[in-house]
């Protein structure tokens, strides 16, 4: 944990992604209870990967309901506003989400030509309806990028691979459930980049909340701290790449610990 004593915005050990403080230039004393303490000078977006919120929000909150997730989400972008004593010691400009709309692909399967329509996936509806929630809620920003459904392919998951290369598994035993369909979302870290150099280059903000564990942001983080923005990352506890680490201004993840990080964290350190 960052001492008392450390510069705002100071990075903890990468075992420890719990502490860089989000006061920036605050010009007044943590202890102050005047106006000036809770009209900070720290002008705060907080951008969110969907993707890799979602999956790390399953594994420390787990089965949530779409409206659920959104307010979750919402409480932990304002979160970072607050110090460790949680006292609100900065401004939001935004919250920033980024994610796509759910595939709008109807096929069939490769091998039983059983037919598909991932628009009517339970997955499918529980994804619009966290979009309907987030689209609710004050300061939050909706940053819809696509998935291109024109050269849908089906792919062997690796595991059935590893199978059949290993003997494990023969050709003839392969079924429909080897397969997955390989779509990727476009756009969305384009978005991302953009809205950090907009945001950077106009000085509409003087700090940056990520929350993501992808190294693909490092040019982004790049340009934001030569601009002099506070670049901060919540991994949400994950691991994150040494290249990602090294271009951050700090590191702090708000939300719960997943079961059995702190178990993994004494290892790593030992």
């Amino acid at each position: 944990m960052i001492r008392p004593s450390s510069a705002p915005g100071s990075k903890p050990s990468q075992l420890d992604p719990g502490s860089a403080e989000p006061r920036g230039n605050s010009f007044s004393s943590p202890k102050s209870t005047d106006l000036l303490y809770h009209v900070s000078p720290t002008m705060t977006a907080v951008m969110v990967d969907a993707g890799f919120y979602l999956t790390q929000a399953q594994r420390i909150f787990g089965r949530q309901h779409p409206d659920e997730a959104a307010d979750v989400l919402h409480k932990l972008a304002l979160d970072h506003l607050n110090d460790g004593k949680g006292q609100r010691v900065s401004r939001l400009y935004r919250i920033f989400v980024y994610d796509a709309p759910p595939a709008a692909w109807k096929g069939h399967t490769p091998l039983g030509k059983k037919a598909v329509d991932f628009r009517e996936s339970a997955t499918a509806k529980w994804r619009r309806a966290f979009h309907e929630a987030l689209r609710g809620l004050r300061k939050v920003a909706l940053r819809m990028g696509e998935i291109p459904t024109s050269h849908v392919r089906w792919q062997i998951t690796p595991d059935a691979l590893k199978d059949l290369t290993s003997g494990k598994k023969q050709w003839t035993e392969i079924t429909d459930d080897d397969f997955r369909l390989d779509l990727r979302q476009k756009g969305v870290d384009m978005r991302l980049g953009l809205d950090i150099a907009a945001l950077s280059f106009k000085r509409q903000v003087n700090q940056i909340i990520l929350i993501s564990g992808d190294a693909d942001f490092v040019p982004a983080a790049k340009l934001a701290r030569r601009e002099g923005v506070d670049f901060i990352l919540d991994p949400m506890w994950s691991n994150i790449r040494p290249d990602l680490y090294e271009h951050i201004d700090g590191l702090r993840s708000v939300c719960p610990k997943p079961a059995g990080k702190a178990e993994r964290v004494r290892e790593d350190r030992a």
